[in-house]
């Protein structure tokens, strides 16, 4: 399980190999960094000085770093069920200087938290949970491995990407909104496959409240880059439309998949690695929850 997999598209796909989509991966959360950094500071402002953090469906360590850098005090466990993502993470926590305070643990969420040493002041779990069959069952999971007066963090829900206009000048307009109707089918689909999985109303802030936490608040943070976007913006968005091509070949019409190839084509002017009009825009929401003391 990863969390980095900001885009809606990867979560209709219950089979991903995560090592293979690792730089996919990172490359993802850079591009979302200035909203990680946002939640973060949030969380900052309502979380005392955490000694132990635990990114829970951590991925190659993206957010894990960001974790280490809002909390300067704390020893960040990094949580995965993939070994060569956390070893990823690992080899970036050396790089940006707090190897010395990071550990990653392989496992199932929320079982393999049983071996952490103590419990943790805050479990930070960003688009990871629903990757879990019985959500309910999971939160409970976490809770019970919060420390009293800790804090559940969740990241889940929001809106889906836009990177273009709604008319793009070739195709048929609306090509994302109706990209997001085949997404929701296969993310439905996604969900009622899992192992265990059981339907769920998600209203994170009762699903906490059930689990014996006290939620604490809900807010909503932006992405937003406008046009003219940095190339390595472009070219992220040109891989996640190209795995979208791949992805949803025989979901989408031949107008469609026409589209998605010339908008991913580096030799075609009207490609996102070249028209002025391509930006980014999304929603992530976190959730927050304490433990009583």
């Amino acid at each position: 399980m990863a969390h980095e997999h900001e885009h809606e598209h990867e979560h209709a796909q219950s089979d991903l190999d995560w090592a293979e989509l690792a730089d996919h991966l990172e490359s993802q959360a850079e591009v979302f960094t200035p909203l990680y950094e946002r939640a973060m500071a949030w969380l900052t402002g309502k979380q005392t000085e955490p000694g132990l953090v635990v990114d829970a469906g951590s991925g190659p360590g993206v957010l894990s770093g960001l974790l280490a850098e809002a909390f300067p005090g704390a020893r960040v466990v990094a949580v995965d069920s993939s070994a060569p993502l956390l070893e990823r993470a690992r080899a970036r926590a050396d790089r940006q200087g707090h190897g010395d305070r990071f550990d990653t643990l392989t496992g199932e969420l929320p079982s393999v938290l049983d071996a952490l040493e103590y419990p943790a002041d805050l479990i930070w779990a960003s688009r990871s949970l629903h990757h879990l069959g019985d959500q309910r069952a999971a939160i409970a999971g976490l809770a019970a491995r919060l420390a009293p007066g800790g804090t559940l963090a969740l990241v889940e829900g929001g809106l889906p990407s836009r990177f273009l206009p709604r008319d793009i000048g070739i195709g048929r307009p609306g090509l994302q909104a109706r990209i997001d109707v085949i997404e929701e089918a296969r993310f439905a689909r996604m969900r009622a496959e899992l192992p265990g999985s059981v339907p769920e109303t998600e209203d994170w802030a009762a699903l906490m409240r059930a689990a014996g936490l006290r939620p604490t608040g809900s807010r909503t943070f932006l992405l937003d880059l406008p046009a003219p976007l940095p190339d390595r913006v472009r070219t992220h968005i040109a891989a996640v439309l190209t795995r979208t091509r791949e992805n949803f070949a025989t979901d989408l019409d031949t107008d469609d998949l026409t589209t998605l190839t010339r908008l991913t084509d580096p030799n075609d002017k009207a490609s996102v690695h070249h028209r002025p009009d391509v930006f980014t825009l999304s929603a992530h929401t976190l959730h927050t929850a304490a433990r009583g003391l």
